[in-house]
This record gives structure tokens, sequence and C-alpha cells, in this order.
């Protein structure tokens, strides 16, 4: 392989060099051009880690949950990466994020790291930026890599599919459990947390997701049943069930086949995003006017957009 710039850099972060893989994180957010050339790099070197999404509502305690469940990864001396992922703000250019700031209680531990990604600047947003930043973090020799979302929504979904076990959080009181159905939490959910469990309402809340659970396709004999962790993540409390529960459902995935169906079924997405970025990209590059020009004509309803798009295809299709 021929060498570039990166090479270096890719090395380094092969041997756990903290700074190259801060930097190595960052051409992954901005999307750069070199991208290619660092995947190709490190995918022999991926494979290893296990990977823990963990998403719910703004204000649930994501974040201390985050910081607990990372002292009990430690406790059982795996390397631990998180990758805190804000997909709304265009603005904080990867820096720390004020409610993880508490997360900084494991800067001084080199077996912890830890790195906020708005995946600003990248063509395919979260859904290529995130596998590529796991990657990253896999090939730099972590055991468990933590996925947190800051919200709820299409975003954290897409976010969480790149996870192996996905921790759904909630609290007392979590408001319209339809409005949760609808944002697909509750399809993706592996394992579900009611934190801040000191709160009133707990046993209310911990009943609708049973219901819920109960209503959802995971009912059959042998599959995977969703369990309810009750925690009170600023004192720690619950949290050695909610690690006890990953490790079961890391042990499930295993014993049953699902964790290589599931890693099989994000590259095919993964490939296909690509594809489609790739695909838009050259639109804008050849065929700009063609595509104003189909604008116009699916506007004035001289055509429909499906037949614009075949349209543009066909010229792309010319151009090879």
């Amino acid at each position: 392989m021929d060498a570039h710039p990166n090479n270096s850099l890719v090395e380094r972060a092969l041997k756990g060099d903290r700074q190259a893989v801060a930097k190595l994180i960052s051409v992954v957010e901005d999307g750069s051009s070199e991208v290619g050339a660092v995947m190709e790099e490190i995918f022999p070197h991926t494979g290893k880690a296990y990977s823990i999404g963990i998403t719910g509502a703004p204000g649930a305690g994501k974040s201390t949950l985050t910081e607990s469940l990372i002292g009990q990864i430690r406790a059982d001396d795996h390397r631990v990466a998180v990758l805190a992922i804000d997909p709304s703000s265009p603005f904080s250019g990867g820096a720390l994020l004020g409610d993880r700031v508490r997360m900084q209680d494991h800067a001084t531990d080199r077996q912890v790291f830890i790195r906020s990604m708005a995946t600003r600047g990248h063509l395919g947003g979260i859904a290529l930026a995130t596998p590529e930043a796991v990657r990253v973090l896999d090939a730099a020799g972590n055991d468990y890599i933590v996925i947190e979302t800051v919200g709820v929504g299409q975003a954290e979904v897409d976010i969480v599919e790149n996870a192996d076990s996905t921790v759904v959080v909630v609290t007392p009181g979590w408001g319209d459990s339809v409005q949760a159905g609808k944002a697909g939490l509750l399809e993706i959910g592996d394992i579900f947390v009611v934190n801040k469990a000191d709160r009133e309402g707990v046993k209310q809340t911990v009943r609708e997701l049973q219901q819920m659970i109960d209503l959802g396709p995971r009912r059959e004999e042998g599959v995977w049943r969703p369990p309810i962790i009750e925690t009170i993540a600023v004192d720690g409390k619950g949290v050695d069930l909610l690690w006890a529960a990953v490790k079961a459902h890391r042990g499930y995935l295993e014993n049953s086949g699902q964790l290589k169906d599931r890693r099989r079924a994000r590259i095919a997405k993964e490939i296909s995003d690509i594809v489609a970025e790739r695909v838009k990209a050259r639109v804008r590059r050849e065929a700009a006017k063609e595509l104003e020009l189909a604008v116009q004509a699916v506007a004035a309803r001289e055509i429909d957009p499906y037949a614009a798009a075949e349209s543009l295809l066909d010229r792309l299709d010319s151009n090879e």
C-alpha cells in the first residue's frame, strides 16, 4: 500500500496514543478526504471491541449513568472509550459538552478515553461518522465502546443502531409513552433503565415499560426479553445490575449467533450509506445543472420526482 500522510498517525493510534486517536476522530468528524485511507489502514485491526449504545430523553441522567458504568467496566479491568455524540448542534465543534464535564473524573485513568463528537462536517453525518469513529476506538485497543447520545429522535436511533447492545434510559413519569414508541426507542432497546429511581412514580414507569415489552415482537420463548433496571446513577446504585445485564445480553448474542448477524446488518447499511453519499456527491459534481432543470420540471408538474431521479442516474451512467 502506498504511504499516505496519516500513516504515522494511524501507527501511533494502534499503539494507544491518545492524541493520535483524537486526531483520527477529528478526521472522521470533519469528513476529510483522508477518511477512506484511514479506514483502509485501521480496518484490519478492528472487530474486537464490544459497543454499548446509551440513549434517552434529555435530563434522564445518561452522562451520570455512563460515568458510573465506566467505573463498573474498569473494575473488570477492561479498557473503555466513550463517544458522546451531539447530532443536533453544528456549533459544538467536538468540544466537551457541559453536562459531560463530570465524566472527567476518569480523565486521569489512561485506560479510559472520552470524546464528544458533533459530526459537523461529514457528508454522511451521523450515519457514516459514527461507525468510522467507533472503528478508530476499536483499533486503538478499547475493549468496550460506549456511544452516548444527547436526546431522542431518529438521529439517536441511527446512532445506537451502531451499537451491539442498546440501553434506553427513562425517568419516573417519563411522559407520553406513545411518543417514545414513535421515536423507535422501544423497538431498539435491549435493556431499559429507569434512572432517578428514588423519585415518585418509578413503579408505575416500570409497569408501563413491562406492558410495552409484552406488546412488542420479542415474546417468543428463548428470545431475549429486555430487562428493566432501576438505577440512581448519581449514587451509583443499580449500575452494577446494568453492567451485569449488558454482559448477559452480550452472552446471549454471542451464543445465539445474533451478534454476527447484527454486525453484518450494520455493515450492509454502512455500505449502502457510503454508496448513497457517493452518488449524491457525483450528482452535485457532475449533474448540478441537470438537477436544477429537473427541480424546475418537477415543480412545474411536467414530470414526477421518480422520473427526474431516473434521468439523473442515466446522466451519471452516461458519464462513466
